[in-house]
């Protein structure tokens, strides 16, 4: 009997298999719980917000300041989106111990609700890098308590769960199969391969059953015939990259700083807080909550939006990120992309609306993480806009390229460097602080 047979009928393999497929299912059961509950919640506070504005005023700051302090204090290692947490336990040698401070089953639990109680509190919440960490944590915490092999612990699961929480979000195998590839930059052996690409199916039919759709946005048929239109594609992916480059070298340059200087978290928080609030009431309400259902709208051309909702949009992300609550930027990076595209299609009327808009999403996703090959499945995959293939492929190489002449080093790469040194330092006094 083969080696290959003897694996596949061996009692051990067939245990490890089920629990990844166990695993992927309850990743999915949670992450259609925290969609659900985000729009939810983002709604509810911008009814409110517009409703009575001193709310904004008050629940903004002190909710996020209250956010940032449970974190801190009773789930440090959730905050942030969580996929340089999980980078850094995939590529880096660590001891068991070392890497539960980076993955684990308390860290799933935060960064379960933490980021809803962000929501609530106003701020520019996105759910695909928190998806992404508690895919990871739920796998590896479920490889500890079924005894997996160490090699399996380093790789397989922590690649599985990742890229499972990631594809379930967006309702996107193939985006998730890019992006275990290119974002977490691990080659995938055949048999660990096999173990990610089944445990993305079974997330994924899960969060079709429940959510039951497999399109995110909506099934656009839309089409870029050659000629005069395709002049939107360097349009598109410069604009876009050159946005979300500027965003990324914020975001690492704005961390370094507040880790250089040694802030409270939570005064940090309450600051952010009163940008957020600030921000709400300049975009009436338009910048609160993820952008999705706002985005949706601007890609069907049933919302016309301020033509700074983009600025407000970015700057909303960026204030919610260095509050240091759990939170992901991928799906407020869409609306920002969706409102830089509707601006280009109404100065620009070179092509289709909604091509722009899509191209646009496409550029500043690619421009914002320098993953073009993620960016481009991702859009295509949540739109079905499959004509579209090579343009929008097109714009992510465009965006990429110009944001490396702003930010020459990935985001994600950039904050897994400032992510160790955090880890070791800053936490362990920010904690303290908050204590005090």
């Amino acid at each position: 009997m083969s080696e290959y047979s003897k694996s596949f009928f061996s009692l051990q393999s067939w245990k490890q298999r089920l629990v990844f497929w166990l695993g992927a299912v309850i990743i999915g059961l949670l992450i259609s719980t925290m969609t659900l509950l985000s729009e939810w919640a983002s709604e509810f506070y911008r009814t409110v917000s517009l409703a009575y504005p001193w709310f904004n005023f008050v629940v903004a700051p002190f909710g996020l300041a209250l956010t940032a302090w449970i974190t801190f204090r009773f789930f440090p290692g959730s905050q942030g989106s969580g996929i340089p947490q999980v980078k850094t336990a995939l590529e880096l040698s660590h001891t068991m111990e070392e890497r539960s401070k980076l993955v684990s089953f308390r860290i799933a639990i935060g960064k379960t609700f933490l980021p809803i109680m962000g929501l609530l509190s106003g701020a520019s919440v996105g759910f695909g890098g928190p998806a992404t960490h508690v895919g990871a944590s739920l796998m590896a915490s479920l490889g500890r308590a079924f005894k997996f092999p160490a090699h399996y612990m380093e790789k397989g699961l922590l690649l599985a769960g990742s890229a499972a929480g990631f594809a379930a979000m967006f309702s996107a195998p193939l985006g998730g199969i890019m992006f275990a590839i290119e974002e977490m930059g691990r080659t995938l052996e055949e048999r660990i391969g096999t173990l990610v690409l089944t445990a993305i199916i079974f997330s994924g039919v899960t969060t079709y059953s429940i959510l039951n759709h497999t399109i995110y946005f909506t099934d656009n048929q839309l089409s870029l015939p050659w000629g005069y239109g395709w002049l939107a594609i360097p349009l598109c992916g410069i604009s876009g990259g050159l946005l979300g480059g500027i965003f990324s070298k914020i975001i690492v340059s704005g961390q370094n700083h507040i880790k250089k200087r040694g802030y409270p978290i939570v005064r940090v928080a309450f600051i952010c807080g009163c940008v957020i609030a600030l921000l709400g009431y300049l975009s009436q309400g338009e910048s609160f909550g993820t952008g999705y259902q706002l985005a949706r709208n601007i890609l069907l051309e049933q919302a016309t939006v301020d033509p700074l909702f983009p600025i407000y949009k970015m700057l909303a992300t960026i204030a919610t990120f260095f509050s240091g609550i759990p939170s992901g930027i991928f799906v407020p990076s869409i609306a920002t992309g969706a409102g830089l595209g509707a601006n280009l299609a109404n100065w620009f009327p070179i092509a289709p609306t909604s091509v722009i808009i899509l191209l646009s999403v496409t550029a500043y996703f690619a421009g914002m993480l320098q993953s073009p090959l993620t960016s481009f499945v991702v859009v295509l995959e949540m739109t079905h806009s499959h004509d579209l293939s090579i343009p929008l492929m097109a714009a992510a190489f465009w965006a990429s390229g110009t944001s490396k002449l702003i930010n020459p080093q990935p985001l994600y790469r950039a904050l897994c460097t400032a992510y160790q040194v955090h880890n070791n330092n800053v936490s362990p006094d920010n904690a303290k602080q908050t204590k005090k």
